[in-house]
């Protein structure tokens, strides 16, 4: 009794109740029949809920549509009251469909689409029909879910694919959708940009017209995953949270404020996905089993699939001069489909100054820089719109779209250009022209001269990688307060004064230098040790005062910027060690450009050797797979960038000139 005294009344009321014997079951008893003496309270929720919509001024419309092997989509129809023979917008999306198209709960289709449609004024001043379907896999919509979706084919056993998926969906569409014209355009944005594109490869006779925006391309070369071989392992939250649940419900977690910090007391990206179970999930395994260019990369390039097609539609591939997840993308595929367009009159080009998916939104400004005006807005409006209405409206005027409407940034003006790379119309031309590293951090259009230092060195510790923008540094992410999608046009100045960073300058420029292309990087380099990545940054530097905004003075803006690993010198699909000590010549593609460095301005240079967390760190130490590399592998080196004749680095502008 002592002890029992001690437990407490709840305690010893919980033993009496569940203690096995006539006391315990009476006790539940007695319980039971209370219970049922008291009278039920009728639930306030109906068995089943009609919604009202009498007052909105769409009707949403949920179906099913069945595909080819029996798998169902789940498709959001949006249908303006009143619509007659009104062309369709169709959207499909791994992002959720009605949370698309679910913005805001109000009667009016603009807002319930706004904020997260690909052209949400576009689409309620043109009239149309709005559709935005999940693919395969993802939310409501059923079957197996694989990232970017390989075509059937070598890397994809089954029957269906995206085209397919698209193929059966614009057919249903025609038929079950009566207050359409039986016209229908594709239009999307990054991933959607990429399901875009995936419509091009057989498409059913009543889709019109393209627009893929940003899109998803080639994963290892320049888009997501991958930049020459550089892994990009601050998209391994989007990696976890995409493919590890059907609706995106599993949370990536972090560790530290700084994502510099976390990534680095992980040691290497393979580990840090060990630690995080990611290697649960397919997309992952297939990530750290193909580090290199290989069949499994080649085979799902975008640009090398379209450019085995013929072109039966019109496109507009839309290009973000700073998009900060899929910058190499738009452009590649611009190229392949050009290249089909044998009566030039198919294939047209937008080059806007905006980050990733910018074009639906505010384009006055991206960061600090300022342009004057909505620049995303003039787009939608006066290029888009009447470029989707010329196709899919019935009696709509032809449109007046330009073969090529790229911004130039550094004068902020809308260009309309008969091709690109065109530097203006009328004659100009695009010279390739060498802007060489000299001695003394020097930048000039004049080779290097004999007598010279002939290289400039500088150690790369991966103990202290290069930040790739100030500390400390956010996750990947879109909500309130992230900065992700700017930071293409953080100032560089901070990189700049770092010992492990080359800042190669010119002098002040007297008149304007106008660049129209793809600038390429050229070093002649050495490292000691026996792989190196390499970053060669292109920047605007701005006078030491500017008038209008004043924080703008001395300002170092990067035009063109990208990574190339070093054990891809000679082969994309076989790496193979460097030989320490030997200058070395490596030749990459940066980021297309359309600038002009103004009188007064400066041009710079930058080469370093890490940019981090972005892209994980080379150890510098050849090793199979840098995924797996041990704490042992990681060493400091030191870099060398020739700088001499016969020996000379520099970057290749696509210098526009004038007759």
């Amino acid at each position: 009794m002592r002890r029992l005294a001690t437990i407490g009344l709840g305690m010893l009321l919980a033993v009496v109740l569940c203690a096995p014997g006539p006391v315990g079951m009476a006790g539940a008893q007695t319980v039971s029949a209370q219970a049922k003496s008291y009278a039920e309270l009728p639930s306030e929720t109906p068995a089943r809920l009609e919604v009202v919509t009498d007052s909105l001024d769409f009707e949403r419309r949920n179906v099913m549509i069945p595909m080819r092997d029996g798998v169902r989509l789940h498709t959001v129809i949006l249908v303006p009251k009143g619509a007659k023979r009104a062309p369709i917008l169709l959207t499909r999306t791994p992002y959720d469909a009605t949370a698309l198209t679910t913005h805001a709960h109000s009667a009016h289709l603009g807002r319930a689409i706004s904020g997260y449609d690909h052209a949400a004024d576009v689409v309620v001043e043109g009239g149309y029909i709005r559709v935005v379907q999940d693919v395969r896999g993802k939310y409501g919509s059923e079957g197996d879910y694989v990232m970017n979706r390989p075509l059937s084919g070598p890397q994809n056993p089954t029957p269906v694919d995206h085209a397919t998926d698209t193929f059966d969906t614009v057919d249903w569409l025609v038929k079950h959708i009566p207050e359409s014209n039986g016209r229908v355009g594709i239009l999307g944005i990054s991933y959607n940009g990429f399901l875009t594109l995936m419509a091009l490869v057989d498409p059913h006779p009543a889709l019109k017209v393209a627009v893929p925006m940003n899109p998803m391309v080639d994963g290892w070369l320049g888009d997501d995953w991958f930049h020459n071989g550089a892994f990009r392992q601050q998209n391994m939250p989007y990696m976890y949270e995409q493919v590890a649940t059907r609706a995106n419900d599993a949370k990536w977690w972090t560790s530290h404020f700084d994502d510099y910090d976390m990534f680095m007391q992980a040691g290497s990206a393979g580990e840090l996905g060990r630690r995080r179970g990611l290697e649960q999930t397919g997309f992952w395994r297939k990530i750290l089993a193909h580090p290199a260019y290989d069949a499994f990369w080649q085979d799902q390039a975008v640009d090398r699939v379209l450019s085995a097609r013929p072109l039966r539609l019109p496109v507009m591939v839309v290009h973000s001069l700073w998009d900060q997840e899929d910058i190499y993308g738009a452009i590649a595929v611009y190229r392949a489909l050009e290249a089909r367009d044998t009566a030039n009159d198919r294939v047209f080009l937008v080059m806007g100054p905006w980050c990733h998916s910018q074009a639906i939104g505010d384009g006055s400004t991206l960061g600090a820089l300022r342009f004057g005006s909505d620049t995303a807005m003039t787009f939608r409006r006066e290029v888009l719109r009447p470029f989707l209405d010329a196709y899919l409206k019935d009696g709509a005027p032809k449109h007046d779209v330009a073969p090529v409407t790229a911004y130039e940034t550094g004068t902020n003006a809308w260009r309309r250009l008969p091709a690109w790379p065109a530097g203006c119309p009328g004659g100009c031309t695009v010279r390739p022209t060498p802007l060489h590293l000299a001695a003394g951090l020097a930048l000039r259009f004049d080779a290097p001269a004999a007598g010279n230092a002939p290289y400039t060195e500088y150690v790369s510790d991966p103990a202290k990688p290069v930040p790739y923008r100030a500390r400390p540094i956010q996750p990947v992410g879109y909500d309130d307060g992230m900065t992700w999608s700017r930071w293409l046009v953080d100032d560089q100045r901070e990189a700049s004064g770092r010992p492990d960073v080359l800042a190669f300058v010119s002098d002040v420029l007297a008149a304007p230098v106008k660049i129209s292309g793809q600038p390429i990087a050229n070093l002649v380099a050495s490292t000691s040790g026996t792989d190196s990545d390499w970053v060669v940054k292109l920047i605007d530097v701005y006078p030491d005062e500017v008038a209008d905004p004043p924080a703008m003075g001395g300002y170092q803006l990067m035009v063109a910027a990208d990574v190339f690993r070093g054990r891809y010198r000679e082969s994309l699909e076989k790496p193979a060690p460097l030989a320490p000590g030997v200058p070395l010549a490596y030749r990459f593609a940066l980021p297309p450009a359309n600038h002009v460095f103004l009188p007064g301005h400066r041009i710079m240079v930058q080469v370093q050797s890490s940019w981090f967390p972005l892209y994980d760190r080379n150890p510098q130490t050849f090793v199979p797979s840098i995924f797996f590399a041990g704490p042992d592998d990681y060493r400091k080196a030191v870099q060398r960038v020739y700088h001499e004749p016969g020996r000379a680095s520099f970057v290749e502008l696509p210098l526009v000139t004038t007759p």
